[in-house]
């Protein structure tokens, strides 16, 4: 959208002095800005940086301090979220709203209909999902219980949950973390199209191209104060990075270098299915010392069994798995982690943090039982403070102290503290599930220096991504996963992320098994 068209286009949002408080924390400051009948503003900024907190306002999960919020030129009650769903704001949050023993189809219709109505239109609204599903590349059966799915699966659910409430204005939290490009550039095709009919969008991501493919106009946020506004089409993604973090940011440099030996090998390995996602088939793969190998595929596909059985949560019902060449009977997380397999795990919230713990003690969660942190028994909290301490430090992580309760941090602060945990730890084997899902550009160049620096001291690192930017930038081999089945093992600069994303898509595996 030109100057001259939001000139004359319908102003459907304004936001205006918005200011919200935490403590001490000053979490946005006096914000304010309007949105356009079919704009999309691009919200940039860093982890903590605000925006999240902002968008929350607006839909009524937090009440701002000072400020007002119009909608359609009606002021907007604050902390009700019906009040703005009744009013046409749909929101996809970063972090899952679902129910998980629902199944798709109730979680979609789940507040859409009175309960007591005599009939939910089940039918209806399944031919509705499905359309939907189709017509914006977001594959997922409307029967299977959410619990079941993984990740990418959930994120799809919520995507589909704004589109069936027919929102005219569309918040987007991170959308696409977990598409494939192919995925994404329907997803994008779709949303022009809905653009074009009306609708407006204010779309939230740290990458940089889709912000340019997508957006019209964008606004940066730093330490909570609206720091700049710029036409999408007179700046670049250098430009933009600049503006995020008040620095220049260089991007991390991977050196080629022979790989050490393997320290964990699988062999023809096969794993149970898990409901709706299927096991490993016939895997091969060796984790060498100081090699990073990239798994890329489109969630569901095996990357959760993967995870899962390098992690200890899972053993091969088929197949051999050896850790220096020899076989472990008793596979376990406990063992894992005698091992010196250290886990980044996909989901930060369910399965890398204890909401109600405090940093310190979600700091400690893999090493509380070892020295200095315990002695003869006793836990040393003091150490496990000064621990924390030292990842808050070295890792950026921003909030009150090592006594505040985790939960209260964004959720890029939350990985940077689940980073260090995994990093100060020294690991011989560092399982790396999505690391930077939700990460600004600088903390996401952080996370990818450390983890070039762990693999040159050695470390043997499993990177599992849905950014094939981050697989081919990192990865020193690139195998993809498909229904269980590895391809083989593509070097460094092989393959480009078109021909990737053909593998990912099935294309090259033909039913049969690839060994690595």
């Amino acid at each position: 959208m030109t100057d001259r068209e939001r000139d004359g286009a319908e102003v459907v949002l304004r936001l205006s002095g918005i200011t919200k408080r935490f403590g001490a924390l000053l979490a946005n400051d006096a914000i304010g800005f309007d949105l356009r009948k079919g704009e999309v503003i691009a919200l940039l900024g860093e982890n903590g940086a605000g925006k999240t907190t902002l968008m929350n306002i607006l839909f009524g999960h937090y009440t701002a301090d000072e400020g007002t919020v119009e909608v359609f030129g009606q002021p907007l009650p604050p902390g009700h979220p019906r009040a703005a769903l009744a009013a046409g704001v749909g929101m996809v949050h970063q972090h899952f709203t679902l129910a998980d023993n629902l199944s798709v189809l109730d979680n979609v219709l789940l507040g859409t209909r009175p309960l007591f109505s005599a009939s939910l239109g089940k039918a209806a609204a399944r031919t509705r999902v499905n359309r939907l599903a189709q017509d914006f590349g977001l594959a997922v059966h409307p029967d299977a219980r959410v619990g079941s799915l993984s990740v990418g699966e959930r994120q799809r659910v919520e995507i589909l949950k704004a589109l069936y409430r027919d929102a005219r204005i569309l918040i987007l939290d991170e959308p696409t973390a977990v598409l494939t490009p192919q995925e994404t550039t329907a997803l994008f095709a779709t949303l022009k199209k809905a653009v074009a009919l009306g609708l407006s969008i204010i779309f939230i991501s740290h990458k940089l191209g889709e912000v340019m493919e997508i957006s019209s106009r964008v606004l940066v946020l730093r330490h909570g104060k609206l720091v700049g506004e710029v036409e999408t089409a007179r700046t670049d993604r250098h430009r933009l990075a600049e503006m995020m973090v008040g620095a220049e940011i260089a991007a991390p440099k991977v050196a080629d270098r022979a790989p050490g030996p393997a320290l964990l090998t699988l062999k023809a390995v096969d794993t149970a299915r898990r409901g709706n996602a299927p096991g490993l088939k016939g895997v091969d793969l060796d984790l060498r010392a100081g090699q990073i190998i990239g798994l890329a595929g489109v969630s569901g596909n095996g990357q959760s069994a993967l995870a899962a059985l390098i992690g200890g949560l899972e053993s091969p019902v088929a197949g051999r798995m050896e850790l220096d060449g020899g076989q472990n009977a008793d596979w376990s997380p406990r063992a894992a982690i005698a091992a010196g397999i250290a886990r980044i795990p996909e989901d930060r919230h369910r399965s890398g943090t204890v909401a109600d713990f405090s940093l310190a003690e979600n700091a400690i969660l893999e090493s509380y039982a070892r020295q200095p942190m315990s002695r003869r028994g006793w836990m040393d909290w003091r150490a496990a403070d000064m621990f924390a301490r030292r990842i808050i430090d070295t890792y950026d992580v921003r909030c009150p102290g090592p006594s505040a309760r985790i939960r209260l941090l964004s959720g890029g602060n939350m990985q940077k503290l689940i980073l260090g945990r995994v990093l100060e730890a020294g690991p011989r084997i560092i399982l790396a599930n999505q690391p930077v899902r939700g990460l600004d550009i600088g903390a996401v160049t952080f996370v990818h220096n450390r983890l070039i620096a762990a693999r040159d001291a050695g470390a043997a690192i499993l990177l599992i991504s849905e950014d094939l930017d981050e697989v081919t930038a990192l990865s020193d081999v690139i195998h993809v996963i498909y229904e269980g089945q590895l391809s083989p093992g593509f070097a460094r600069g092989t393959k480009t992320p078109a021909e990737l994303g053909l593998w990912m898509a099935g294309q090259g595996f033909g039913g049969a098994h690839h060994a690595a």
